[in-house]
């Protein structure tokens, strides 16, 4: 009995020493089949670090070493692409610009690996102040049945006005690629040039429309030209129709102070308009443009054009 169970027991010890040989060979096998790859990993602040890994997809590989994209982070390539031994991650800022390769790619353009990267370069932003100039305005008073003897003459000289405005403003290679306004302040107030004249009385014969005519201020000075539509936005309503009854058209129709007359044909900027339209804020050396569309009244913002009646 002992002898047999002495020899059992032997039995049971080479079969548990099996085993774990079996299993040792097993794990050896699977670390031999697992392919580890090399992946350069270059962090936003140019920090570059080599892993080992046996992960293929980039999400996965920055997962392994603990690195997290912050909001305004992306990776290159893509988070979810796939990479391969020798390639590498890069993590930059979400403005980081790639459209220029592409589009440089798409046309064929023959280009050096300089040139490639200079369209490659990051965007940049800073907060610049500029001083502008504010134009006055003219104001003319007229002095028409007072006295015979007035003649016309400027009452006050007109002073130009400084704001400053604050830009914030993106930059690529140093060159300015876009600029948005974040504030306006002005500095000095404009002085407005007042202008007595003293206009000759009308025939009876003069029609209504020839007499307002004459009001007008003209000979090229420069107005503040500003740009509106026909929505309620723009005009509190959105009918489309003026206040001089005609249906408001891009390329034609302009809103204007009281001292031009409807139907005055008005050369802005070397385009000639039609004033057909009134506004509350419209008055002295203000004029509103007509467009076809909200955006594109934004996008006119504000300019200052010289203006000229067109007889």
């Amino acid at each position: 009995m002992k002898t047999e169970e002495k020899a059992s027991i032997s039995i049971m010890k080479i079969i548990c020493i099996s085993i774990i040989l079996i299993l040792i060979s097993g794990i050896g096998v699977m670390a031999v089949n697992t392919k580890l790859n090399d992946i350069k990993i270059t962090l936003q602040n140019g920090y570059e670090m080599t892993v080992l890994t046996s992960k293929t997809k980039v999400k996965e590989i920055l997962e392994e070493n603990n690195i997290i994209l912050e909001d305004n982070q992306k990776t290159i390539p893509d988070i979810e692409c796939e990479v391969t031994a020798g390639q590498e991650i890069k993590i930059t800022d979400k403005s980081y610009n790639e459209v220029q390769i592409a589009k440089i790619s798409e046309e064929g353009v023959q280009t050096s690996l300089e040139q490639l990267l200079k369209n490659y370069a990051p965007i940049t932003e800073k907060i610049v102040k500029e001083q502008v100039t504010i134009p006055y305005e003219t104001i003319t008073k007229n002095t028409t049945g007072v006295s015979e003897n007035t003649k016309t003459k400027v009452l006050q000289e007109g002073k130009d006005g400084i704001k400053e405005v604050t830009y914030k403003i993106k930059y690529q290679n140093d060159v300015e690629i876009e600029r948005n306004v974040i504030s306006e302040a002005i500095i000095q107030q404009p002085v407005n040039k007042i202008v007595q004249v003293n206009k000759a009385t009308t025939s009876r014969a003069s029609t209504p429309r020839e007499s307002a005519t004459t009001t007008a201020v003209v000979n090229g000075e420069t107005y503040k030209i500003t740009a509106y539509c026909s929505c309620s936005k723009c005009c509190g309503k959105a009918t489309g129709r003026t206040a001089s009854g005609t249906k408001a058209t891009a390329g034609r129709t302009v809103a204007a102070s009281s001292k031009f007359a409807f139907g005055t044909k008005l050369n802005i900027g070397g385009h000639i308009y039609t004033v057909e339209d009134r506004g509350g804020a419209i008055n002295g050396n203000r004029i509103d443009i007509y467009v076809n569309s909200h955006s594109q009244a934004l996008k006119w913002g504000v300019k200052y054009l010289p203006v000229s009646v067109v007889k």
